[in-house]
């Protein structure tokens, strides 16, 4: 897998602070995507174990509040083993940090379509927090979002929905609907 970059501080995918990774190679190629580069799956440097030893240790810091993991599409197939492996180290070596992850594929998708689908891909699921789903639509980008682009993704509370077998929606802090403190 290649990576397009890392932020460090990262304020703006997720909640608090993060580490975030931004992966390489997308099939989606979404209307006005902001990360247009990270389409080709070339792009970037290769994604190896010092990345990773430097990720972990960077979201140990106690002002970091966890991994985003976003792209391109960590989610395609040929994504998955490196993302899998990345989620499996920081849940061993940060249990208390969360893990978002932003995909173009919809939670139906990747539970039940065997083309999304490979040998990691329950263990992404099971592991993270926050799965942020949904193609970005440019004819549904909504600037008041928090989080997302369009209206049609979701923000999606991962042990939840997998607890329940059921779609449960990640619940914001409420005054953050209105922006008045």
């Amino acid at each position: 897998m290649n990576y397009g970059t890392i932020k460090y501080d990262d304020i703006a995918d997720g909640e608090g602070v993060r580490t975030s990774l931004f992966v390489s190679g997308c099939r989606r190629h979404c209307k006005n995507c902001f990360n247009p580069e990270t389409w080709d799956f070339g792009y970037g440097t290769t994604f190896t174990d010092s990345e990773i030893d430097e990720i972990i240790e960077s979201i140990k810091h106690p002002w970091i509040d966890g991994l985003t993991i976003l792209g391109g599409e960590p989610l395609e197939p040929e994504n998955q083993q490196a993302v899998a492996e990345l989620i499996k180290r920081a849940r061993q070596e940060a249990p208390d940090k969360t893990i978002w992850v932003y995909s173009g594929f919809t939670y139906e998708i990747l539970r039940d379509n065997d083309d999304a689908r490979t040998p990691y891909t329950d263990a992404i699921l099971d592991n993270i927090d926050i799965l942020v789903d949904g193609p970005f639509i440019e004819e549904q980008k909504n600037l008041l979002l928090r989080f997302h682009g369009s209206d049609n993704q979701r923000i999606i509370d991962m042990p939840q929905t997998r607890a329940q077998d059921t779609i449960v929606l990640w619940q914001d802090d409420p005054r953050y609907a209105t922006h008045s403190f």
